[in-house]
């Protein structure tokens, strides 16, 4: 029986009046790729806002690997194994690819940012920065400046950047968001080749892409889960259909 390595626990989040996540309880095992889906508006990046320490529950517990991290740092969490990806991106812009992700290389390790001297230049944040970028599909754009990338290899930047820090456990935001065709097919295959190597909580609106790559799925709707499962088994049920999935 696989282990769970991340466990939610009747997380509520509440601005105003508005009840962004009801109670929400979920169990990520080791090594899988749990998707979580739901129409806009359904909290799931308040979810995940929560799970990365952006954002501390009203209510409720985060355990990762056994450990309560619920009131833990943001910063903090990235050293227990957590790395999370925006929704929207957040790379430096002026920066080059391997800037961008030695920079994370050289965060994670604890030393201080020197954006005077380009951060790829030492070879203790260089070598690493490289071996991510190949995973990733930018060894050959290590030198381009951010801004001049497209928007999806903008995307696969922001992956590189959050797997620099050496994590077991990825949040991704909508990875595919804004993206055409043949970026997201693109992402569908580095996200497929980070199974089983990264335990993957994964918010994405490509439903394409969802049923591809999960190996299970949750439905978030109104703030609460109604349904996990298989992905064969989240396409079967009437309940899901009815308030997401039967929307198109």
């Amino acid at each position: 029986m696989a282990e769970t390595v991340l466990d939610i626990q009747g997380l509520k989040k509440s601005f105003g009046g508005v009840v962004a996540t009801d109670s929400v309880s979920l169990g990520v095992e080791t090594g899988e790729l749990h998707a979580i889906i739901g129409p806009n508006g359904a909290g799931k990046t308040t979810l995940i806002a929560q799970l990365s320490g952006d954002l501390t529950p009203d209510a409720g517990h985060v355990v990762f690997n056994g450990k309560d991290i619920t009131t833990v740092p943001t910063h903090r969490r990235s050293h227990f194994g957590l790395a999370r990806s925006f929704q929207i991106t957040s790379v430096f812009m002026g920066l080059s690819v391997i800037d961008n992700v030695a920079l994370a290389v050289q965060a994670h390790d604890g030393h201080s940012f020197r954006f005077w001297q380009p951060a790829a230049t030492e070879a203790r944040l260089r070598k690493p920065a490289l071996e991510v970028l190949e995973k990733v599909g930018l060894a050959n754009r290590a030198g381009t400046i951010a801004s001049a990338m497209s928007h999806g290899e903008r995307r696969q930047l922001e992956i590189a950047m959050a797997l620099a820090t050496d994590p077991s456990f990825l949040l991704l935001d909508e990875p595919m968001a804004g993206m055409g065709v043949e970026e997201s097919a693109a992402m569908v295959k580095i996200l497929r080749s980070l199974k089983g190597d990264k335990t993957i909580l994964l918010v994405e609106h490509d439903m394409d892409a969802v049923f591809a790559l999960a190996d299970r799925i949750s439905v978030l709707v109104y703030g609460r889960i109604i349904a996990t499962g298989k992905p064969e088994d989240i396409r079967k049920n009437a309940d899901v259909r009815s308030a997401y999935l039967g929307e198109s």
